[in-house]
């Protein structure tokens, strides 16, 4: 079992940053891919990116590439979301989500657990 906490949202202005934060309990954190989406209103859930287990590997969508970085600390059972040049377009919920498959799968589907959500709203 693993509980899920995200942090660090908040207003920002186009252009700013914000890094996000997703607290896992448990002792098996090191065991699953963690990946991050997000939700607008009226949109569907869409993956923003995702880290391996071990941190060695990283997939983004390509709307976020280049802008958003993600990282993961195994030894404080945190991984993070770094959000650089943010746009209007980025205002969403952010989700963090753990996956017992090897990749950072970007099927939601594929999670196991999920974070209750931390909103990002950036205004023009």
């Amino acid at each position: 079992q693993v509980q899920l906490i995200e942090s660090g949202g908040g207003l920002v202005q186009t252009g700013g940053s914000l890094r996000l934060s997703c607290a896992a309990s448990g002792r098996t954190f090191r065991n699953y891919a963690m990946g991050w989406f997000r939700q607008a209103p009226g949109k569907e859930r869409e993956f923003v990116g995702g880290i391996t287990w071990s941190g060695g590997t990283t997939d983004y969508a390509d709307s976020v590439k280049g802008r958003f970085t993600i990282s993961r600390d195994n030894a404080k059972n945190t991984v993070y979301l770094q959000m650089n040049s943010l746009k209007p377009e980025d205002t969403a919920v952010y989700y963090c989500a753990a996956a017992t498959t090897s990749w950072p799968t970007r099927n939601s589907w594929q999670y196991n657990y999920w974070g209750q959500g931390t909103q990002v709203t950036v205004s023009s």
